[in-house]
């Protein structure tokens, strides 16, 4: 896992126990670390300290982590993880509606966290990290160019975009929806099944013919599996 220096986060919970532990493992991993335990002091901290990421729990006394998700994505760029104490769908789709970029259920590992924190990194500040490199594979955003095994991959723009998301995702469940969202864009009003063929055409130019590297998962979608 890469370490990046320069990426601030802000830490939001109501549990101090939390705060520690996530603000000593994420500034050993080389990131600037703020936290707050309540959503006003929050909303007050990001105008100064200006977080490139904020991870954010829903449940919290006084203003909630939906309305503060809400206030910071107001105007800004910010990725904002959200984490609550119950894996409920409808939770997490008033914050995926309120502009949350990812969500997750306590409790979870912190290697996870780290893994999510840097996925959206690479999807959302791509320039602090320059030339990306993640397994056999170096995306440069910069020249459109994805590298693999030191062989420069020819693709279409939308193969480009669609290798890209899955090697900066590596590791995680994208399903057909949401690669269409991310890829196509979300007024594609076309067949999903798209994605099966642009899926078929990346494993041919990646020689992937036991679909080693990407996967498919019945019913679920598919993950790049870098492992």
């Amino acid at each position: 896992m890469q370490k990046v220096k320069g990426i601030k986060i802000l830490l939001v919970d109501d549990e101090p126990s939390i705060l520690e532990f996530l603000e000593m493992g994420l500034v050993n991993e080389g990131f600037e670390v703020q936290t707050a335990q309540d959503g006003m002091t929050a909303v007050t901290l990001a105008k100064q300290f200006e977080p490139h990421i904020a991870v954010l729990d829903v449940m919290m006394p006084g203003m909630d982590g939906f309305e503060v998700c809400r206030m910071l994505k107001k105007g800004s760029n910010i990725a904002v993880i959200m984490l609550t104490a119950k894996d409920d769908v409808d939770d997490r789709v008033k914050g995926l509606n309120l502009g949350a970029d990812d969500y997750m259920a306590k409790p979870f590992s912190f290697e996870e966290l780290l893994a999510r924190i840097q996925a959206r990194i690479r999807n959302q500040f791509p320039n602090l990290m320059g030339e990306v490199a993640i397994g056999p594979f170096r995306v440069d955003d910069r020249r459109r160019e994805i590298v693999y095994m030191d062989q420069v991959l020819e693709l279409s723009p939308t193969e480009y975009e669609l290798l890209k998301f899955m090697i900066l995702n590596q590791g995680l469940v994208l399903s057909k929806t949401m690669i269409l969202d991310k890829v196509w864009g979300y007024d594609f009003v076309g067949d999903e099944n798209i994605v099966e063929v642009y899926i078929r055409s990346l494993r041919d130019k990646l020689n992937d013919k036991e679909h080693h590297l990407i996967r498919t998962l019945r019913g679920a979608g598919y993950r790049m599996d870098l492992s």
